[in-house]
């Protein structure tokens, strides 16, 4: 599907205080600095039009949360719903690619990554692009906290069972809840917030995927 670009899209992001420009610049200073408090640091890759991490920033003031998205036309639908939170003291932006993220949060800094929804890259030459291959787990290795974990939500089957393919070869990783049918699973389906995405899935009748992914513990 091409996406559509919106002119004005650049601009508002760029008025938009909550829109982090040079993220470089505060690598490894995030809580202090920009958030001004010692909370943990959860990030959304890809995160839409932003319903899902709107949700969890306003049930959980005392987490904060970082949504990045890779296109300007997509954040800005976000942007555009900051009504829905207004002082949004928990919650920032960034536009940029997710390859980026050794460089602008520092090791252990941020204590979860959720993926939902993650463009599937279905032709086998572009499995290297997929959020979830061991490309990108090696990234989230070189930021998150030693009891971090990533949450990676779908409705994608192939892409699902690729990325358990990934994590059950890594030395690093292990999965330690996994679902193939999240919403009819109590336990994983427990304080579950749906994304744009999953709404319109399961009301298809389409079942989400769902796993949780940590590091093994050293010997």
């Amino acid at each position: 599907m091409r996406l559509r670009n919106i002119p004005r899209a650049d601009a508002v992001l760029d008025a938009c205080p909550l829109v982090i420009k040079e993220p470089d610049k505060i690598r490894g200073r995030w809580s202090a600095d920009i958030f001004q408090n010692g909370h943990p640091v959860h990030i959304e890759i890809g995160m839409g039009k932003g319903q899902f991490l709107l949700a969890l920033a306003k049930q959980n003031p005392q987490i904060n949360y970082i949504g990045i998205e890779r296109y300007s036309s997509v954040l800005l639908r976000a942007v555009e719903k900051l009504d829905e939170l207004p002082e949004a003291n928990n919650l920032r932006f960034l536009c940029i690619d997710a390859a980026e993220l050794p460089g602008i949060f520092s090791p252990g800094e941020v204590r979860r990554i959720y993926l939902n929804f993650s463009d599937p890259w279905p032709k086998a030459r572009h499995a290297r692009r997929r959020l979830t291959s061991k490309e990108y787990f090696s990234r989230y290795d070189r930021i998150l906290s030693s009891d971090g974990q990533v949450e990676f939500k779908t409705d994608n089957r192939g892409l699902f069972d690729f990325s358990v393919e990934e994590l059950n070869a890594s030395d690093t990783w292990t999965i330690t809840a996994c679902t193939y049918d999240l919403h009819r699973d109590s336990l994983m389906n427990r304080g579950n917030v749906m994304t744009e995405y999953e709404e319109r899935f399961s009301s298809l009748g389409n079942p989400i995927c769902k796993l949780t992914a940590t590091r093994k513990s050293k010997p």
